[in-house]
């Protein structure tokens, strides 16, 4: 766990968001080749990448506001702070200008009202899949704005998303969030003294003090990151050549993902919303994957049907042999 990967001006520089930059920044740059590879513009990806860094981030930030079980707390930072009770060590909370201990609670609370707190993402809670879906639905419409051939595009995104989180489950790996649950496996790994999971573990009895190293964990955050790059190279790497039709390896990515997602989900242990028999992210990756299987075969006959569609050209033009057939623009 390294969550200040460095300081600049005497400003810590959060890992979670360096890496979410960087892997942003890696996923754009991937994407502008293999467009200008294919004889489009890649400033329109270029754009797409920036524009959707933001879609993202605020998409995240809002499914994790209302499905991560905080919902309440940002409620109560608006209209009264003295119900609020953020989950930390005393000692941490009271280190915080402008906080105080709420010892009837056993959380930190401001001193005064924010009405803007559920807007902070800077200060930590993101929800994946939020960004996701705001990101789409963004970049389609930006597509279509840009007459950018709109499943090319979504393509390539297929292929640069999954790259983008191998960076950003790395960035969590080093805040600590998104941790696993209690193991003794080989693979377990323990993360220090006030830590997320030395938190999680306090709380529910597991642990004497937040002030102690968490016990051992999965490492859900590694775990995913590796699944992550894995899908990314099996798109770009194997997929991609023998693709049949134009989506597909978005399709591809968002069934593995929801996967890989779903069961992950067994394996973490960190806060999430939790609806009947799953959590919000395993409701959604059921969602996606039926998404997939209406999407899947009518974007494969719609690239048949453009397929077939060239050979009736030129039948058309046998029958219709004119003096001025020549002049038709077929």
């Amino acid at each position: 766990m390294y969550p200040t990967l460095f300081t600049f001006f005497d400003y810590p520089v959060p890992a979670y968001f360096t890496l979410l930059i960087i892997g942003f920044s890696a996923a754009t740059f991937l994407g502008a080749r293999i467009a200008k590879r294919g004889g489009h513009d890649p400033d329109t990806i270029i754009d797409l990448g920036l524009f959707s860094l933001i879609m993202g981030v605020l998409g995240a930030r809002v499914l994790h506001v209302f499905a991560d079980g905080f919902f309440m707390q940002y409620v109560y930072q608006c209209v009264d702070p003295s119900q609020v009770a953020w989950p930390m060590p005393e000692a941490e909370c009271l280190a915080i200008e402008g906080w105080r201990w709420n010892a009837e609670l056993g959380g930190c609370a401001p001193l005064e009202r924010d009405c803007l707190a559920w807007a902070k993402f800077w200060q930590g809670g993101l929800a994946y899949y939020g960004g996701l879906i705001a990101a789409s639905v963004f970049g389609i419409w930006f597509l279509k704005h840009d007459k950018y051939p709109v499943l090319k595009g979504v393509d390539i995104a297929g292929m640069g998303i999954p790259l983008g989180l191998f960076f950003g489950r790395m960035g969590c790996f080093l805040g600590g969030c998104c941790f696993g649950v209690i193991s003794d496996s080989p693979w377990a790994i323990v993360f220090p003294p006030g830590s997320s999971a030395s938190r999680e573990q306090h709380e529910h009895g597991l642990l004497a003090s937040v002030n102690l190293e968490s016990l051992p964990v999965v490492p859900a955050q590694l775990f995913e990151a590796i699944g992550c790059l894995a899908i990314a190279a099996f798109t770009m790497l194997w997929l991609r050549p023998r693709k049949r039709f134009d989506g597909q390896l978005m399709l591809v990515f968002l069934l593995l993902y929801a996967g890989l997602r779903f069961g992950l989900e067994y394996v973490r242990a960190d806060d999430r919303g939790d609806f009947g028999w799953f959590t919000t992210s395993q409701w959604i990756s059921i969602v996606i994957v039926g998404f997939c299987a209406v999407a899947w075969p009518r974007l494969r006959a719609h690239a048949q049907a453009l397929m077939a569609a060239p050979d009736v050209a030129p039948a058309v033009a046998d029958a219709a042999s004119i003096p001025d057939a020549s002049h038709t623009d077929v």
